[in-house]
């Protein structure tokens, strides 16, 4: 099963799990439907926002301190999940890890509603968000690591893309509940927006839980599985040289993926503090790119499995970069929603199609491990990130200025995807 030998990949294989029924794909697409809320009203729109304009003393030093702790959960992430995954295989199940993980993130979520607006709370929201992003990650990586087992690799792109879609779907649909039902001018009710992503996150796992099959378990006892595990990870990283195809991949991914992540944890922040964007203005526009967001993941789909994973990814990078570029260049809100809205379109298949192409390379017997290794090239450098922005705002005193480091991430990370060879569709 190495790569040694890095030839293209040619999707042959039949579904090899233990179902893949309408139903069964529909509530693992679902999940992402749950769990996007967390990401699109936590971590990018409205409480990281909040957090940063109403919470911190002043908004970049509430950047800055966000992008800290973000960081530490990255690191982590990146040190947790390749071990997580390596007992994951050996146990077989992938189900109850990704509800354990489900449930931290909840419970984390439910209790930011208790961060007051006051400096005083800071340490306390920073703590939750910590934890909370780390169990949301952890949650992904046992989630991700099913797609192989659920349909043929001819289907990887459109499976993992409209789950993406229905993800966004997903975040639109909170957003529009809080803008709808919610008075953003009252501080209180913004803080209860975590109440609304905590209920929602639970009830919409649900059908994940009830439908999709999971592998059966293995019957090893839990010593087994740990020392076996931890064996066999300790093996692939001394061997990497062997999925040569792979490990370049990891690093193009661990590179770009950087940018994703310091976007998400600071769109809202920037929109609000650089172009004086209020609370409903910033949901509006979450509101905004989020349709096209979903558009893009869904549409890039079917373009995933016609033209292969690695050429979507490029070209959704090239876009990035350039519309990316022009937002750092534009003064007026006007111009922020006109380069803003359309970079959607090309943020759901950088993630889409990353996660199929990681499906396609990953060795059978290995799905969850190597998942775990995707986790681990996704977080490795997370923290720095954020941490560049964090301490780039803090040097230049300017949200713009940091906010420029993201585009660095996408243009090294798409050039050494260059390296990696191609799946052929």
């Amino acid at each position: 099963m190495a790569e040694a030998n890095d030839q293209p990949v040619t999707p042959t294989s039949p579904p090899t799990g233990p179902g893949s029924s309408k139903g069964g794909l529909i509530s693992w697409a679902f999940y992402d439907w749950a769990n996007s809320a967390f990401t699109t009203v936590v971590v990018t729109f409205v409480f990281a926002t909040y957090f940063a304009k109403s919470v911190a003393i002043d908004t970049v030093t509430g950047t800055t301190q966000w992008g800290y702790a973000i960081s530490i959960s990255g690191l982590t992430i990146a040190v947790m999940a390749p071990i997580l995954g390596a007992l994951a295989d050996k146990s077989g199940r992938r189900k109850p890890w990704v509800g354990v993980f489900t449930a931290i993130a909840v419970v984390t979520t439910a209790l930011l509603w208790f961060i007051e607006p006051d400096p005083s709370f800071v340490i306390w929201a920073l703590i939750l968000i910590a934890i909370g992003n780390f169990a949301f990650e952890m949650a992904f990586v046992f989630y991700n690591a099913m797609l192989p087992d659920l349909v043929s690799e001819d289907r990887f792109g459109r499976l993992s893309g409209w789950a993406w879609g229905l993800g966004y779907a997903g975040g639109l649909s909170c957003l529009v509940i809080i803008l709808v039902g919610f008075d953003t001018s009252d501080l209180s009710q913004i803080r209860a927006t975590s109440l609304l992503v905590a209920v929602w996150y639970a009830v919409f796992s649900i059908p994940f839980f009830l439908w999709t099959p999971d592998l059966p378990s293995s019957g090893r006892s839990t010593s087994v599985v740990v020392t076996e595990g931890l064996r066999t990870l300790a093996s692939t990283i001394r061997h990497l040289r062997d999925y040569r195809d792979i490990a370049r991949f990891l690093i193009a991914r661990m590179i770009y993926n950087d940018g994703l992540i310091t976007l998400f944890a600071f769109g809202g922040i920037y929109a609000s503090g650089t172009f004086g964007m209020t609370f409903p203005e910033v949901l509006q526009f979450a509101v905004a790119i989020n349709v096209t967001s979903g558009i893009g993941a869904a549409l890039f789909g079917w373009i995933d499995d016609r033209i292969g994973p690695k050429r979507t990814i490029l070209i959704a990078l090239t876009a990035l970069s350039i519309l990316s570029g022009g937002l750092l260049m534009v003064e007026t809100k006007t111009m922020f929603w006109v380069l803003g809205v359309p970079l959607g379109l090309f943020v759901g298949p950088v993630q889409a199609a990353s996660r199929s192409l990681m499906a396609h390379r990953a060795p059978k017997e290995l799905q969850t491990e190597m998942f775990g290794l995707y986790a681990l090239s996704g977080k490795a450098t997370a923290f720095l990130g954020p941490a560049v922005l964090a301490f780039t705002t803090d040097m230049f005193s300017s949200q713009r200025a940091g906010m420029a480091t993201i585009l660095i991430f996408f243009v090294i990370g798409g050039l050494l995807l260059l390296t990696v060879k191609p799946v052929k569709p």
